[in-house]
């Protein structure tokens, strides 16, 4: 279906996923990735972390609904120190199925891949792995997969 005038000015904005603990994820995500928190909502049960790749276009939390590419983590509060809670289905095995990943662009797939592996990131699938030689797969503190693709990425076939 053809874009219309209705929809020209929309955008994806963001995607959001929950976090057991928002200091391990804000790690990963910042110092593994190099995302930038853009902002930081506090509420009474739950904490809100907007993250991006701002690349100089200065997000602010004043501006941020105007971009596309955010990642929002949710923090239930108390989810860190609960020893009885399991945590949070990654959406990739049962139960739970449904999301899948998110994808980071990179210009070197195979030295982005060597840092992960010096940083000591867990992977569910290295480059060498499988058949698809020109992807990777990095698990986030929750075990939410994170797509590794380089920027001239091509389908293997």
């Amino acid at each position: 279906m053809p874009r219309t005038a209705e929809t020209a000015s929309f955008k994806f904005n963001h995607t959001m996923i929950r976090v057991k603990d928002p200091q391990a994820s804000l790690k990963f995500y910042t110092e593994v990735l190099g995302m930038d928190l853009v902002s930081k909502t506090e509420m009474q049960t739950f904490t809100l972390y907007f993250l991006a790749f701002d690349h100089g276009q200065g997000t602010t939390p004043e501006n941020r609904f105007q971009r596309e590419g955010i990642l929002e983590l949710t923090h239930n509060h108390g989810t860190e120190s609960d020893p009885n809670f399991a945590g949070y289905a990654n959406g990739n095995s049962d139960p739970g199925r449904g999301f899948g990943h998110i994808a980071i662009t990179v210009d070197d797939i195979e030295t982005a891949c060597a840092r992960f592996e010096a940083l000591g990131v867990k992977f569910q699938k290295k480059l060498s792995d499988g058949r698809m030689k020109n992807i990777a797969f990095i698990l986030d503190p929750d075990g939410y997969w994170v797509e590794i693709v380089p920027g001239t990425y091509r389908p293997s076939p």
